[in-house]
């Protein structure tokens, strides 16, 4: 049989398995929150960010003499163990579980206290030489360790989707760059409107990403404010004097990124208000990313009998039963990957609006919700690019066609022969199937050929200038 140690808590007694470096209440966590089948070492950063967090309050105590230096030292040598990635299967608590995280709190607090143990020469589980509670958490709660470690890892993830996001731009900048004399009709409500561009058209697709992207990081510096050194409720109780400031300086330092301590702990502790902000943003960028989606399905659509203006690269075949067919398979992932993340707002705003009093013990599904939405979402924008936006090609003589045979060009016509006979022609164009050129020029010689040519050239249509009789 496996040797174990025997751990206990307020509840009693169990034998863990002796090469595990977490003990009891993590065991407990196992146990209890069989929710979702991802734990948390699935997520690095979170682990990488409760490192930074007890290795920060281990010298901030240290500072403030509220542990002694041998210990601090075993507990930081633990905490870098943790931040290098070593020891992430050792996290196994479920991302979503009851308790406000206190069970994540308890998987670090063990498995630091345990690696301590063994620098100093123990084995794992002699609490009474380095103990997870009267040392690795020492100064601390669960209520600000855990909600202090989610703001870095989602801070840290958020610069990583909005690289990946910053592509998606530059693919879209560069086709707009492409086909930018590729002349078009432009459509609203699903109706010829007037020419313009399929440039035009991929360039606004960059322009409206990059808004998102200015959006995004205005609302990740909402999480560089942080609560570490309130304690349960924003009291600071069991903390010694300058230990919140002197905890978030350490933090700042080891994390590389400029946080600051909240002037308000108590509010600090309960306020979720930026997750909603950011997922709400997100959610935003979400609704865009599906929109240009549709877009990219229609615009591709046939290849006989549908708009037929691009060409997406073939990924796969379409049928089972239709030979030849092919799907806009990337487009659609991209789509059902939005739908879950605009989801996902609304699991945040609800969770949000569950605090109670001074604490919010629902983070742990906003910590899922957040987390899952830009690694999904991420992995789709990679996959759109990758797979899609960069192998897209234009079908130039069939667009140009289609602007010269459609009615809606007659719009250009308003300011020389006025609205009432440009509807006539129209009227006229759909009733006969005639183009909008044989009426007004060869049959009703409203204007010359040579307007007709300065009207339509290809330099007007693109870029239109007023033009009179």
């Amino acid at each position: 049989m496996e040797p174990t140690r025997k751990e206990h808590d307020f509840l009693g007694e169990l034998e863990i398995p002796n090469h595990l470096y977490y003990g009891i209440q993590t065991f407990r966590a196992v146990e209890n929150f069989n929710i979702t089948g991802i734990p948390i070492s699935k997520e690095p950063l979170f682990i990488k960010a409760l490192g930074y967090v007890k290795k920060a309050a281990a010298l901030a105590n240290k500072d403030c003499n509220a542990i002694d230096p041998k210990i601090a030292e075993a507990i930081c040598y633990g905490s870098d163990q943790v931040i290098s990635g070593k020891f992430d299967k050792e996290f196994v608590s479920d991302l979503i579980q009851g308790g406000a995280g206190t069970s994540v709190n308890m998987n670090a607090n063990e498995v630091i206290a345990n690696i301590g143990l063994e620098y100093l020469g123990h084995k794992k589980g002699e609490y009474n030489f380095l103990h997870p509670n009267n040392h690795v958490n020492c100064s601390q709660s669960t209520n600000d360790a855990y909600p202090s470690a989610f703001r870095i890892a989602l801070y840290l993830k958020m610069e990583s989707f909005i690289k990946t996001f910053a592509g998606l731009e530059v693919a879209f900048a560069k086709k707009g760059e492409e086909f930018k004399e590729v002349l078009k009709m432009g459509r609203t409500q699903l109706q010829d409107a007037v020419p313009m561009t399929l440039g035009q058209e991929f360039k606004a697709y960059a322009t409206t990403i990059g808004e998102d992207i200015q959006r995004l990081k205005n609302a990740q510096e909402l999480l560089l404010e942080i609560n570490m050194g309130a304690t349960a409720i924003g009291t600071k109780v069991n903390a010694p004097e300058g230990y919140p400031e002197i905890c978030v300086k350490y933090l700042a330092e080891e994390v590389g990124i400029p946080l600051t301590l909240s002037p308000d702990l108590i509010e600090a502790t309960v306020d979720t208000g930026a997750y909603v902000q950011i997922m709400g943003t997100l959610k935003r960028s979400a609704v865009k990313i599906s929109k240009i989606c549709n877009d990219l399905r229609l615009l591709s659509s046939g290849p006989r009998t549908g708009l037929n203006e691009i060409n997406l690269p073939a990924r796969q075949p379409g049928s089972s039963i239709m030979p030849g067919k092919v799907n806009p398979v990337i487009p659609e992932v991209v789509n059902q990957t939005c739908f879950y993340v605009i989801g996902q707002d609304l699991t945040v705003t609800m969770a949000a609006e569950a605090g109670q009093l001074q604490l919010n013990v629902m983070e742990p599904v906003i910590a899922f919700a957040m987390f899952t939405s830009l690694d999904y979402l991420s992995n789709a924008i990679q996959t759109l690019i990758d797979k899609c936006i960069n192998g897209i090609t234009a079908n130039v003589d069939h667009c140009y066609n289609m602007v010269m045979n459609s009615i809606g060009i007659v719009t250009q016509l308003n300011p020389i022969i006025g609205y009432e006979e440009s509807a006539s022609i129209a009227g006229e164009a759909l009733k006969t199937n005639k183009s909008v050129h044989q009426i007004a020029v060869l049959e009703r010689k409203l204007i010359t050929q040579e307007k007709w040519d300065e009207i339509y050239s290809l330099e007007n249509l693109i870029h239109p200038k007023f033009i009179t009789k």
